[in-house]
């Protein structure tokens, strides 16, 4: 009972982390679009958007990526047995790279604190980009879970549908932006 309710809190703090993730990115894109706006408006929105992105930070990606790592590692702890399978390796090498794009949202939230209302040293296309990065993970991470018992004999596939999602996105990302200008 303990393990499947540590269960229901996992999954929740994990789509609560990942509405986070979503939307703090995209508050990023929205501040780069400033870059052209007259110097009144595109103050009063970067401000906003800075402190936007703090709050989000700190009210709710950061305190439900605690919660979704806690209760992770619980239900390791209540199943090891977990640790020896395929399909669990590589949804922790999946959650790695979640770490590194955290480490990297992190660096960009301090990044707008500190700007002061300047131009955010990015393009706009890489924002934009970047965003759907946390899709990606999303989608291998909840693929890898659903079919952990064929990872090993399906892996191709899987790793093969990943990459044909991601070149349709960036394609997608790439063609609406060109579309925009």
């Amino acid at each position: 009972m303990l393990y499947t309710i540590l269960k229901a809190f996992h999954i929740t703090f994990m789509v609560s982390y990942f509405a986070g993730i979503f939307y703090l990115v995209r508050l990023f894109v929205y501040y780069k679009d400033t870059d052209e706006f007259e110097v009144g408006k595109k103050a009063i929105l970067r401000e906003q958007y800075v402190f936007m992105a703090r709050r989000l930070w700190n009210i709710i990606t950061v305190p439900a990526g605690v919660i979704m790592l806690v209760t992770g590692l619980s239900l390791i702890y209540l199943n090891f047995g977990l640790m020896k399978t395929p399909w669990f390796h590589l949804k922790l090498t999946f959650l790695i790279g979640l770490a590194f794009y955290h480490y990297w949202c992190w660096k960009k939230v301090l990044q707008m604190k500190n700007l002061k209302g300047d131009i955010l040293p990015i393009k706009n296309i890489k924002l934009r980009q970047a965003n759907e990065i946390a899709t990606f993970i999303l989608f291998l991470v909840v693929f890898t879970v659903i079919l952990k018992s064929w990872v090993l004999e399906y892996w191709w596939q899987l790793i093969t549908g990943f990459f044909v999602l991601v070149v349709a996105i960036m394609l997608t990302v790439k063609l609406v932006n060109k579309a925009k200008k």
